[in-house]
């Protein structure tokens, strides 16, 4: 017995007996090991001999190709947009200065505001501030700028030496306002009807002057008014007919017209007259009212005509007729 014992003790620690024992306790461990990675999801399961379910298992699994998105290079970044200033405005002439017209090539002043400026041509009926057509335009918000003459017209010339009213014009008799005034105002013809011109010649001259003031000022509003009178059946005369004959030729040129052949009877101006033809003081008074009246039944005070707003100036007190 004792001898079988020794014999047992010296198998098991032999080397044989050792590397079975050392082989085995490695195959247990290593089939521990793949379980345990298995479940860890580290070492991947043996799919040689998978069968169907398996194959299912592992196509719902995400490949890993297909799940990694490929990064993509960031968009090149727009350079930032460069500001552009806006252009300067160009210098403007001084007021009291003179500046060349484009359009004729004329010297012209420089006036305060050429918005509200309203320019009047005409003769001793409207030549001065206290005349009936200047204290209308001054009344409906107008700065008034004046070129014309006592005794002249669309014909006639005085005796001091200034011309009709187109020749004066284009000789640069007149140094007219530089820029875009708010109306262009035309007032005569008694003159003409004194010095006993024809109605061509009348005709001729307004046309000849009204297309170089539509050059001068292209986008100004126009206006004419024609020759204080008495009505033509109430004496008129003349003077009234050139009324008419100056009435027919704003129509035929669409330019509003203000009729003043029957002013002095129908608004009993007759009473107020100097003379045979120039008012009084309170006549020019009594005849600005009336044209203020037409020329804002026209549309055409100084709110009316400027491209941008201006402030109305406060109305004179007259009396009334």
């Amino acid at each position: 017995m004792g001898m079988h014992h020794g014999t047992a003790d010296r198998s098991s620690t032999s080397p044989t007996y050792l590397r079975k024992n050392l082989l085995g306790v490695l195959v247990a461990l290593t089939s521990v090991g793949v379980t345990v990675g298995i479940l860890a999801g580290v070492v991947p399961p043996d799919t040689s001999g998978s069968d169907t379910a398996g194959a299912a298992r592992t196509s719902d699994e995400p490949s890993s190709t297909a799940s990694e998105e490929t990064p993509t290079a960031p968009p090149p970044e727009r350079p930032a947009p460069t500001r552009t200033e806006p252009p300067a405005d160009p210098p403007q002439p001084a007021v009291g200065s003179i500046a060349r017209n484009p359009a004729t090539g004329r010297q012209e002043v420089v006036v305060p505001d050429i918005r509200d400026t309203a320019v009047l041509i005409g003769d001793s009926q409207s030549a001065g501030p206290d005349t009936w057509p200047q204290a209308a335009l001054r009344t409906l918000g107008y700065s008034v700028s004046f070129a014309g003459a006592g005794g002249t017209g669309f014909v006639a010339a005085n005796r001091v030496g200034n011309a009709n009213y187109y020749d004066s014009l284009m000789r640069g008799d007149w140094v007219l306002p530089h820029g875009r005034p708010g109306l262009v105002v035309i007032e005569g013809g008694g003159n003409d009807a004194a010095l006993g011109a024809s109605d061509a010649q009348i005709l001729a001259g307004a046309d000849a002057l009204v297309a170089a003031l539509r050059s001068t000022y292209p986008s100004s509003r126009l206006v004419m008014i024609g020759t204080l009178s008495r009505g033509a059946g109430d004496g008129g005369g003349r003077r009234a007919q050139v009324d008419a004959v100056l009435g027919g030729f704003a129509a035929q040129r669409g330019i509003p017209f203000v009729s003043a052949g029957d002013w002095l009877t129908r608004h009993r101006l007759a009473g107020f007259l100097a003379d045979g033809v120039h008012l009084t003081p309170q006549g020019h008074l009594l005849a600005a009212q009336v044209l203020e009246q037409h020329l804002t039944a026209l549309q055409l005070t100084a709110e009316e005509t400027s491209p941008e707003p201006v402030r109305r100036r406060p109305h004179d007190h007259r009396p009334t007729e």
